[in-house]
């Protein structure tokens, strides 16, 4: 099995709370190997409040909070059970697992958050072999020479008609290979 992420549906207005509380839960459960992100979708908007402009986070889905894991039975029933959540979107209810959200899906809501589906910092280093997923590369495979996390790209070496080129993509268009 391998991680996926899910819908997670909560009471409107709580979701980082059940964010901190299915944390604590997973940590205090051992669950960190199937657990392993919890994200509350949301995007920095300017707002104007007395005159003044104001940066300010908005809850993309109010209500609804991504979580990467394994679909384990353990890890749908500490998910299922954190105060707060309501259940999963995708199930048809009745004890049925829910369905992932496709990578395409992952990869649009997390990169309107400046996120990567890929955890970066502690899946990718230099001299791994990604696949490049879309863009003018699309279906290449290549070796990491450069992670640049505050620009969320990597610099990968491609071979391009038997010779190694070095090209710059950034975290959403890789999978690891």
């Amino acid at each position: 099995m391998e991680k996926e992420w899910y819908v997670v549906n909560t009471y409107s207005g709580h979701e980082n709370k059940v964010k901190e509380k299915l944390e604590m839960r997973a940590s205090t459960m051992g669950m960190e190997d199937y657990i392993f992100r919890v994200v509350v979708p949301s995007q920095k908007e300017i707002v104007v409040k007395n005159g003044k402009e104001v940066e300010k986070d908005s809850k993309m889905f109010p209500g609804y909070i991504l979580v990467e894991m394994i679909m384990t039975d353990e890890a749908w029933f500490i998910v299922r059970n954190t105060p707060g959540v309501t259940g999963f979107i995708g199930s048809s209810g009745k004890g049925a697992k829910p369905f992932p959200l496709t990578k395409q899906e992952v990869d649009k809501i997390l990169g309107n958050m400046g996120m990567s589906r890929i955890d970066v910092e502690n899946e990718i280093k230099e001299g791994d072999t990604v696949k490049v997923i879309s863009g003018a590369f699309a279906n290449m495979f290549g070796k990491v020479k450069l992670v640049d996390m505050a620009n969320q790209k990597l610099e990968i070496a491609l071979d391009l008609f038997g010779q190694e080129t070095i090209v710059e993509v950034l975290f959403t268009e890789i999978e690891k290979a």
